[in-house]
Order: structure tokens, then C-alpha cells, then sequence
């Protein structure tokens, strides 16, 4: 399986996270997760990143993301892209999860989030912030 995320850092150095629904047919249901979903076929990495921010958060113009890593499992593949995003998260019309929020690098240790995305924000906070 093939899977495309986003990372959105305000300029605050928060990281913006998506309440998953609570739903017991999904994966990790009811816990926090980084915008993004699978990649269809046919569909490159960044196309999906686009098309799943546009289905869950109503970004139409989604632009100037980065690639941050490729992460391997044994039935994963995913792409991390990143992006600064400034967004009044109250303008946002949520079209899956129940809500999002930014959060600070020390509030999300002490979150357990979905697909281990810990380890991922804590790469991404030592790789990306720390140099910009």
C-alpha cells in the first residue's frame, strides 16, 4: 500500500493535526494523525497529497510542498511532504475527521498519534525546523 501525508508547520513552529474520526472501521480511529490518505491507482505521490487535502480539508490550491521523507514498512510505503501554513483553522470546512488544531512539538510528545507519527514529527522538528 502506498500512502501520501502532509505536514503543515505554522509560523508559530506548530504542526497542524486532524482528529481521525471515531469510527471502528477505520484505522486508528479517534486519534490524532497528519493530514493525508492513500494513493489511488494511477496517481503520483504529490497528486494525491493535493487530492486528499482538497477531499478533507477544502484546499483547492495546494502549491509549493516539499518532500520531506519516504517511509518504508513492511505493508507501507508513505510520502511526507511539508508545507509552512498559516490557516484559522476555524475557517476550514472539514470534510473527514472531526476537527484539527495546530499543536507545539512538546504537546504532540505527549500525544500518541496515529501510524507513529511520532516518530515522524520528531525527525521532522530535528531535520526541517532546527536548520531553517
Amino acid at each position: 500500500m502506498f500512502g501520501a501525508g502532509i505536514i503543515f508547520i505554522n509560523s508559530n513552529n506548530e504542526i497542524l493535526l486532524l482528529l481521525r474520526d471515531d469510527v471502528p472501521n477505520i484505522p486508528f480511529p479517534n486519534q490524532w494523525d497528519i493530514p493525508g490518505g492513500k494513493i489511488e491507482e494511477g496517481e503520483t505521490p504529490d497528486v494525491a497529497v493535493k487530492r486528499e487535502m482538497k477531499e478533507e480539508l477544502g484546499l483547492d490550491t495546494l502549491n509549493d510542498f516539499k518532500l520531506f521523507k519516504i517511509y518504508k514498512s513492511e505493508n507501507l510505503t508513505d510520502f511526507i511532504f511539508w508545507k509552512k501554513l498559516d490557516v484559522n483553522t476555524d475557517k476550514i470546512t472539514l470534510n473527514e475527521g472531526q476537527k484539527i488544531q495546530y499543536f507545539s512539538l512538546d504537546e504532540i510528545r505527549k500525544m500518541k498519534l496515529a501510524f507513529n507519527y511520532n516518530q515522524v514529527v520528531e525527525e521532522f522538528f530535528k531535520e526541517i525546523v532546527e536548520y531553517e
